[in-house]
């Protein structure tokens, strides 16, 4: 499911097990930095269409332009994905994939439940080169009104296959919601060192003056 924005409709075989983390992230917007250590997704095959995933933030920490900030560990989201076709191969796939987000009560943590859904599509439209397609619909809590807001993340990114282990991709996403619309391009490279480990890198940067100006990768 990493590094792009875009979930993969693939889940993990039943009975295996997936740790998919980012080294360090780090996230600029109008002066303020954001920086995470080990963002971290773990995957477990429930069946052989169902994987369970949890995804946390180890360690964060704020570093605002206006001094101050917080740091610590982040909320704890639960995942389901369930593969509807294309597991066993197929130029298509597509999942369902429900999640909650539990809160902590850490300083990053806004105390606040929030779930969504999460519909994933891929496609190949040649040798050696993806289509991937997302929509995901989130209800994110809204700490000035008290409520939950309807959030709808969209994405589209195309994978290439540079060699047998180099792979790029480049990304667009898009966040519609009660606030200003967000857009963002986003690309990166994936080097398969062995069947069991993939590194990658890659960085994101803000389309529009809604959006946070930069973000850069490595995991």
């Amino acid at each position: 499911d990493r590094p792009d924005t875009t979930e993969s409709p693939i889940t993990v075989d039943a009975g295996a097990y997936v740790i998919e983390a980012s080294y360090f992230d780090w996230g600029h917007d109008d002066g303020d930095d954001t920086y995470t250590v080990m963002a971290t997704n773990f995957k477990v095959g429930l069946t052989d269409r169902i994987d369970l995933q949890t995804v946390f933030e180890a360690y964060t920490w704020e570093k605002p332009q206006a001094g101050g900030g917080l740091d610590g560990f982040g909320d704890v989201t639960l995942r389901l994905k369930y593969n509807v076709w294309g597991n066993d191969g197929g130029s298509t796939a597509f999942a369902v994939f429900p999640f909650i987000k539990i809160p902590t009560g850490t300083d990053l943590s806004n105390g606040a439940t929030e779930g969504g859904l999460i519909l994933p599509f891929s496609t190949d439209l040649t040798e050696g080169i993806g289509l991937g397609l997302m929509a995901e619909f989130d209800a994110v809590y809204d700490e000035v009104n008290g409520d939950h807001d309807l959030e709808f993340l969209h994405t589209a990114v195309l994978g290439f296959d540079l060699t047998e282990r180099l792979g790029l991709y480049t990304e667009y996403v898009g966040i519609a919601s009660p606030a200003p619309y967000q857009a963002y391009f986003s690309g990166g490279l994936t080097l398969t060192l062995s069947d069991d480990l993939i590194l990658d890198c890659g960085a994101k940067a803000g389309l529009n003056e809604n959006s946070d100006d930069f973000g850069a990768f490595a995991g």
